[in-house]
This record gives structure tokens, sequence and C-alpha cells, in this order.
């Protein structure tokens, strides 16, 4: 099986690396040619978009519609893709723009498999991340094992990519909203002169177990908001997702409007690049509560 990579950010880089330890030869593209030198040090091969395209099956881990969509829609880069050829679109993308690919992938012979990850950069290195899959049953059949590499377990969604988008659309969207309410409490416990790690650590004892409230609620009380594992411009991003999504299905979100206007205020201020979690700091903000 051939197999051809499209995006070497620190997500892409980690699923090509353990690819490679796997035993798959890959071949690599990115727009930078230093994330492109680091995979062929370990063994990836460099090659155009052409030769990605000409692969049995090619993965993307790009950033947004507009990076995905140039790429995932090029008509020119269609056309030498062999028959039967499968796409995997590990990002998180609108369910419009997943819908679009899976109908022309279709027209043309070729199959389109969705199949965003929950889980950071650091997830993704340990290959723990998790997988949800939607497309066609034998498609995924096809990548199953190379999923099986990059991620701790799959989600079978079902036969047509936007559900996977959807889901993943609105996991982020709860992890949003649950940033901005533990930016808030935090804040609130602030300004009372009261220990946000006290406030942490007692709603994490048993009320909000697993990874988001502890691990990101640890770094939201002590504001310490590196390695940037997720920019905020992304967060951003996600949320309006999720509120385009909701209108589509006449479904109201309150929540994620006062999210999205948080969100909107880090950009704002220069925080585009920092960890999603750093949207604490508008909230601070608003409150008078300077970062010193």
């Amino acid at each position: 099986m051939q197999i051809g990579f499209i995006g070497l950010g620190a997500m892409g880089s980690a699923m090509v690396t353990n690819l490679l330890a796997a035993g798959h030869p890959v071949r690599v593209w990115n727009r930078s040619p230093e994330p492109v030198r680091e995979m062929t040090d370990r063994g990836a091969t460099a090659a155009d978009l052409a030769e990605i395209y000409a692969c049995d099956v090619v993965l993307s881990a790009l950033s947004d519609d507009g990076a995905v969509g140039g790429l995932l829609l090029d008509e020119e880069l269609l056309a030498v893709a062999p028959p039967g050829a499968v796409h995997v679109n590990t990002a998180t993308i609108s369910t419009e723009l997943a819908a679009r690919a899976h109908q022309r992938y279709s027209e043309l012979g070729l199959r389109y498999v969705a199949a965003p990850v929950l889980g950071n950069s650091e997830v993704a290195r340990a290959g723990n991340l998790t997988v949800l899959v939607a497309g066609e049953a034998e498609a995924i059949a096809v990548v199953q094992p190379l999923i099986d590499v990059i991620g701790r377990r799959s989600w079978t969604i079902g036969d047509q990519p936007p559900q996977a988008n959807l889901l993943k659309i609105l996991v982020n969207y709860l992890i949003a909203c649950s940033i901005g309410a533990m930016a808030e409490a935090t804040t609130v416990t602030e300004a009372a002169e009261l220990d946000p790690k006290l406030l942490i650590d007692i709603v994490t004892d048993q009320l909000f177990t697993g990874v988001v409230f502890p691990n990101y609620g640890r770094m939201i009380a002590a504001r310490e908001y590196e390695p940037v594992a997720f920019k905020l411009a992304l967060g951003h991003k996600d949320v309006n997702l999720a509120l385009d999504t909701g209108q589509a299905h006449g479904v109201p979100l309150p929540l994620g409007a006062v999210v999205r206007d948080a969100f909107i205020d880090a950009m704002a201020h220069g925080q585009s690049d920092q960890h999603w979690l750093a949207v604490t700091e508008a909230v601070r903000r608003r409150a008078g509560l300077d970062r010193g």
C-alpha cells in the first residue's frame, strides 16, 4: 500500500512518526520544508502533491476549511489519483465541506473517509488519539490498520463522512464551553481572594474527572498556557463551526455565542497564537484583573 501524508504540523508529524515506526512507508508533503526534512530523517520520502495523490491512501492533517478545501478538491490533483484511492481527512472541518468532498470523490470513483481526531500533539505522539471515523465500510476497512496506529481507539460513526465531523465539532464545543466556565469560575475565585487551584482540586476530586477538567483546569488555575498544544484561533474556528451546525439543524446555542465573544476578545488582544486556554485572560480583563 502506497501511503501519502499532507500536513506536517505538530499533529501530522506525530502521526507520520508513528506510521513509520510501525513499518509503513510514507510519502510526505508540507507547505514549509523544515517538517519535511525532519520526517525524511526518520525514514519518510519527500514528495510533491502529485506524487502524494498518486498513492493508494492519502492522509491529511490540516487546520481548517480553507487549507483543506484548497487541496482536497483540487481537480488537477484528483485527476492523478488511482481508481478507488482513499483520502482520510483527520481535520476538524465543516460538515458542508465534508459532504462536498464525499460527493466529488464518489463522482470520480475515489473514496473519502472523515477521521477527525480527539487529542493534542502530545497524545498524538503517544499514538493515543481517539478517532471518529465515517465513510463507506469498504474504504474504512482499507485504512483501519493505519487508524489503529495513530489512535488508541476509533469509533465508527456511520457511512456518511459529515457525521464524524458533526460529532467532532460538538466535542470541541463542549470542551470550549468547559474552558469558558472554568475561566469564569476561577476568575471569581481569584477576585474573592481565594486560591483558584483549590476550586479545581475540589471539582476534579470526584465531580469532574477524566481529562478536560483535571488537566485544563490545573493550567487555567495556574494561568500556565505553555506549551501551546491547540491555538486559540483554532478554538474560535471550532466554536463558530458549532454555531453554524446548530443553526443548520435549527438548534440555538446561546452558550456558544458567549464563548465565541470571549475568543474574539482574546484574539483582539493579540492572543490568536496562544493556547486556547489563554481565553481565560479575556475573562480576567473583563473583571479588571490584569495579568501580572
